[in-house]
C-alpha cells in the first residue's frame, strides 16, 4: 500500500511524557478532558502517539504562552 503522504511516527508514552514533561497521570487527565491527543491502539494492550501531534500540541502550549504574556 502506497500513500502520497510522508510517514508518520508512533512514539510510545515514556517519550511523550519525556517531551512533554508531564506525568503519565497528567497525561491521561488532559485526554479525559479532550485537550490531550489520543494514542492510536497498536494491539490489545498497546498504545502509541503520533509524534506530530504530540509536538504540535508542545508547539501551541508554547505560542499561547507567548501571546498571553507578550513574549516573542
Amino acid at each position: 500500500m502506497q500513500s502520497n503522504t510522508a510517514p508518520q511516527a508512533l512514539i510510545r508514552r515514556k517519550e511523550v511524557e519525556r517531551l512533554t514533561t508531564l506525568s503519565r497521570s497528567r497525561i491521561y487527565a488532559l485526554m479525559q478532558q479532550g485537550t490531550f491527543p489520543k494514542p492510536v491502539p497498536l494491539g490489545k494492550m498497546s498504545v502509541a502517539w503520533i509524534e506530530s501531534e504530540i509536538r504540535e500540541w508542545i508547539a501551541t502550549r508554547i505560542s499561547e504562552f507567548r501571546k498571553s504574556t507578550g513574549a516573542v
